[in-house]
């Protein structure tokens, strides 16, 4: 069993087992109302993210970059709720959404996956640049998670972000892939399989209208995506020859961040629950796979970015308020690296 610390987090008892505690936000939670800012990122090779802004403009206080996970957006209900807390600390966000995710088809056959490091380093550049020696961190939740630190493992010494927390990581992406054939996790399955081919379709129609018959080509030549029902399918027939890997398996192997965390050597934070129904507990690291500044705090319960609290009246969530303490704790509230 992996090391854990454990941290003051209660999980509501009328939400037993992993899957209430993932289902009960996204499912019945109303959503924060933000008037956020949305700027355009154009990418190295001519694609684009969406950001989406908020909080206070204080060059005084951090800023912290929030990264959502699979089939998500900056309006995952995780998000907004993080970008909220922020807000009232007088920090900065802005949510990142993947290529293709702000509710437009990006115009790359090129797709968001789970190693996408590179898109994420020119995010950071970018923030970099509009605020000039302001502190900077970092949060992802599941995929966004996997991608930080895998980022913060490449990036090492020479990472630019003060401190940085990863939530509900799905540390190995080969047993994440298994784990979801099981059960009733085969629900969530479904449903990624369903949107991410929806994703790919959309693209493919958008391509075909725009007349961009050479990023037309490149989906076409995936050929049928018909018979896809697993992960281990899509990733096989669509992510690894579109982005450059052999295999599913090569995919896994280079991309899973379970392999970057020794490396990791800014103040990091990994939040995670024994009952995630999307990863293994085998999967999780343990103390001497950690990098020298990393805390791992394990809860029995708390299910997939879910780490729901409080009484059915009036549910909390933990990630709400442990995400910006520990970052403040971090940080400092004058911004600078503590």
């Amino acid at each position: 069993m992996a090391p854990h610390r454990v941290s003051r987090f209660r999980p509501a008892r009328w939400l037993p087992g992993g899957h209430l505690q993932t289902l009960f936000s996204p499912l019945l939670r109303r959503p924060p109302q933000l008037q956020r800012e949305r700027e355009r990122l154009t990418l190295a090779d001519g694609d684009f993210l969406d950001l989406d802004w908020f909080g206070p403009d204080n060059p005084e206080q951090p800023c912290v970059i929030l990264l959502h996970g699979l089939t998500g957006s900056s309006s995952s209900l995780y998000i907004l709720g993080q970008q909220r807390q922020l807000a009232a600390l007088g920090w900065r966000s802005v949510a990142v959404n993947w290529r293709g995710c702000s509710g437009e088809p990006n115009h790359s056959a090129r797709a968001y996956h789970s190693g996408a490091s590179d898109d994420l380093a020119e995010v950071v550049n970018h923030v970099l640049l509009r605020y000039p020696g302001r502190a900077l961190a970092a949060a992802g939740f599941s995929l966004g998670g996997n991608v930080l630190l895998k980022y913060l493992g490449e990036c090492g010494e020479d990472c630019p972000l003060g401190a940085a927390v990863a939530v509900s990581v799905p540390f190995r992406l080969d047993e994440c892939a298994d784990r979801l054939q099981e059960g009733f996790s085969r629900v969530y399955q479904s449903r990624f399989i369903r949107d991410m081919l929806a994703y790919v379709s959309n693209k493919k129609r958008l391509f075909q209208h725009q007349g961009w018959h050479s990023e037309h080509a490149r989906l076409d030549a995936l050929g049928s995506m018909d018979g896809m029902d697993t992960f281990w399918d899509f990733d096989g027939r669509i992510t690894a020859p579109l982005h450059g890997y052999a295999s599913a398996e090569d995919y896994y192997r280079r991309c899973s961040s379970r392999f970057f965390l020794g490396r990791i050597q800014r103040p990091c934070l990994l939040i995670q629950a024994f009952n995630d129904p999307f990863v293994y507990p085998r999967s999780l690291p343990q103390l001497d796979e950690l990098g020298p500044r990393t805390e791992f705090e394990l809860h029995q319960r708390g299910g997939h970015v879910g780490f729901v609290e409080g009484p059915l009246w009036r549910p909390g969530y933990y990630l709400e308020r442990r995400i910006p303490a520990w970052l403040t704790a971090q940080l400092g509230a004058t911004g600078r690296s503590a």
